[in-house]
């Protein structure tokens, strides 16, 4: 996981653009072909939306056949960048998206948002911010020459948590912001979206691998671009429900993605300086900021969605998380790289 050869294929390094596109195409298609779109809306079975769950499950299992839970055994060998992270993640990262999202949704912004969405907005930023990156932190790692051992054991153990503290964290905070949460729904959402891929990816990838490393290699290579594609469907139709909403209120995307970019850097920057302060090296601190900062905007999506309907402020949220994250995150891979001499100094 080292070396200066970017890693990013066409469509992760494109990925804002593609997000651009499917937004026009979802307004277009919701537009034009209202009845087929509801139809499809109404699929659901306890308020999950099957052909949206279907979609999920293509997104984010090749994400997770990357995750080598072996590697846990490695974190003694960074705990300190570990701790940062960690710190970060759950201490630092949930708690300060949700006072961003109260002082910019519910305060400065509010009276250029629709009133009946202003909760959505702010759940959806919540459940963005309280699921970290896995799979794209690979990428950001090596286009930092970060840790490769550190990153991995990092992301297993975030995975891990993630299956227990996903949803008592999501239920504190949407408790603070005053919104009713619908436990069963949630609790169903970390099962269908943490648990199941989790145990599927790992079935999986012990099976591939031991038909050899090269097949592995091979099949991660035919089954990447599905992630991808299946994100980019979820988004034209998630934006086919939100047409009207956006075509009314176009400004609403800008000011939900202030607090988001305030929050990768300022998330990015505390760990950044942490790792720094307790002596980590760069090639840990660099990955440390990137985790701190990235989402797993996919699973944000899923469950806002399942909590909230694809219609709401909520979903609407988590998909701008989506349309700024790799710009945003180059930016700070570019900031990390070009500090390393006054990292090191």
């Amino acid at each position: 996981m080292s070396g200066n050869a970017s890693p990013m294929g066409l469509f992760e390094r494109w990925l804002t653009l593609w997000v651009g596109l499917c937004i026009v195409a979802g307004i277009v298609l919701g537009q034009a072909l209202p009845v087929p779109m509801r139809a499809l809306g109404a699929m659901e079975v306890a308020r999950v939306n099957i052909p949206v769950g279907l979609l999920i499950w293509v997104m984010i299992i090749p994400m997770l056949l990357k995750i080598d839970f072996g590697a846990l055994h490695q974190v003694k060998n960074h705990v300190r960048g570990i701790g940062v992270t960690l710190a970060i993640n759950w201490l630092v990262k949930p708690f300060s998206m949700a006072f961003l999202a109260w002082l910019f949704i519910r305060v400065l912004f509010a009276p250029l948002l629709p009133a009946d969405q202003i909760d959505s907005y702010v759940a959806g930023l919540i459940l963005l911010a309280a699921a970290p990156c896995t799979a794209m932190v690979f990428v950001w790692s090596r286009l930092t020459n970060g840790d490769a051992y550190f990153t991995l054991s990092q992301v297993a153990l975030n995975d891990v948590i993630m299956v227990f503290a996903f949803a008592p964290i999501v239920a504190l905070l949407l408790g603070i912001s005053a919104i009713t949460v619908p436990w069963d729904t949630l609790l169903t959402s970390v099962v269908l979206y943490i648990l199941v891929p989790v145990i599927l990816a790992q079935i999986l990838r012990k099976a591939l691998l031991a038909r050899g490393q090269a097949t592995f290699d091979a099949a991660m290579t035919r089954i990447q671009p599905w992630s991808v594609g299946a994100l980019l469907l979820t988004l034209v139709l998630l934006f086919a429900f939100q047409g009207d909403a956006i075509l009314k209120q176009p400004l609403v995307i800008a000011l939900l993605a202030v607090p988001i970019l305030i929050q990768v850097f300022f998330n990015s920057s505390v760990a950044y300086l942490l790792n720094r302060a307790v002596g980590e090296k760069h090639s840990v601190a660099c990955p440390s900021a990137l985790i701190g900062a990235s989402n797993f905007f996919e699973l944000a999506v899923a469950v806002a969605i399942s909590l909230f309907g694809f219609e709401s402020g909520a979903a609407l949220a988590t998909v701008v998380g989506v349309l700024i994250e790799v710009p945003v995150m180059l930016l700070v891979v570019r900031i990390v790289n070009a500090s390393k001499g006054w990292y090191e100094s």
